[in-house]
């Protein structure tokens, strides 16, 4: 099912918006200031070609520890990201989506599009892995979690 997915993904829209983000990506590294936001825009656009199967994390909830993406400096590249490309792309995506939902057989593309929509406002500090991966950190941080409450 995957496979068919982001096949169809691909052929109907999926390629367009992995274009859009390099070029973002391109722009970004042809600006010098812009090339903590470069690597971001190609994973994302690599991301954009085949979502299905795939999960946006937090690299900090994926590896159990922070970095200069996931603290404060990962928060004011966010904030900076989303006033220059960063809604432009969450706008691109969200218009997507609305058209997949409106085809009612879409609706799997259509929530894809959220998902890119969503990483488009903040991709500073997260990365894209396979759904079980992701699944996998997220127990484990739920079962350090309830551990830590246990001991309180």
């Amino acid at each position: 099912m995957r496979l068919l997915g982001n096949i169809l993904w691909l052929l109907l829209g999926g390629l367009t918006m992995a274009l859009i983000w390099w070029a973002i990506g391109v722009i970004a590294l042809i600006s010098i200031v812009g090339i903590p936001w470069a690597r971001s825009c190609f994973v994302l656009g690599a991301f954009s070609l085949f979502p299905f199967g795939k999960e946006v994390i937090a690299r900090d909830a994926l590896t159990g520890r922070e970095d200069i993406g996931t603290g404060a400096l990962g928060l004011l590249g966010n904030i900076i990201w989303f006033i220059f490309p960063g809604l432009i792309l969450a706008i691109f995506h969200l218009f997507h989506a609305v058209f997949w939902f409106i085809t009612i057989i879409g609706i799997p593309f259509g929530i894809q599009h959220l998902k890119l929509a969503e990483i488009s406002f903040a991709p500073v500090g997260k990365t894209v892995v396979d759904k079980e991966v992701a699944y996998a950190a997220y127990a484990r941080n739920g079962e350090e979690r309830l551990n830590q409450y246990r001991r309180d």
